[in-house]
């Protein structure tokens, strides 16, 4: 009997979930969230790599995390970035322009590629 009833509330636990992804759909198509989020192919490094510490921040001694929102389609690819919270002194660009060289291993849901929103964020440390 406890079988049965933990095996009903799994099942009204999945279709809750799966309730709450359909809703979280907004109208551009983008979820907010994916039972497998996309990440970055050869991982976070890859975007750090990628990021060329601007001179303007450097002389500054500008250093913090730049917010960003990334818009992944089914491919992998990011389709727009949006900047949610910056340091400036160039870095909000730095990481934008980073994060869009990187291919991502797209979200998921039940299997298939979905689209989805994305937050990143991305530290600047001087050496």
């Amino acid at each position: 009997m406890k079988l049965r009833n933990v095996i009903q509330q799994l099942g009204f636990l999945a279709l809750i979930f799966l309730f709450a992804i359909k809703l979280n759909a907004s109208g551009d198509g983008y979820l907010a969230f994916a039972e497998k989020m996309p990440e970055p192919v050869d991982g976070m490094n890859e975007i750090y790599k990628n990021i060329a510490y601007p001179r303007m921040a450097q002389q500054a001694g500008v250093e913090g995390k730049v917010f960003l929102l990334c818009f992944i389609d089914e491919t992998g690819s990011v389709n727009e970035i949006k900047v949610i919270k910056g340091i400036g002194a160039g870095c909000d660009e730095a990481a934008s322009d980073a994060v869009k060289k990187v291919k991502f291993a797209p979200g998921q849901n039940e299997g298939k590629p979905v689209k989805v929103k994305l937050s990143l964020s991305i530290v600047f440390k001087l050496k």
